[in-house]
């Protein structure tokens, strides 16, 4: 096979969607738990009544 424009910008395109599958993922990681999750979580320990959370 004859190599061909696209196989130059190959390690460019790779870098790009490195970089960018990258800063992706960094933004979920620093994203907030949403208010209504943090909620569901209270009321599953309260109904929990603390069991299992030192108990191990």
């Amino acid at each position: 096979m004859t190599p061909d424009a696209s196989d130059d910008s190959r390690p460019t395109v790779e870098r790009q969607i490195d970089e960018n599958l990258r800063r992706v993922y960094q933004q979920m990681v620093e994203e907030s738990v949403p208010d209504k999750f943090m909620s569901l979580l209270a009321q599953l320990r309260q109904q929990d009544g603390g069991k299992g959370s030192d108990d191990k």
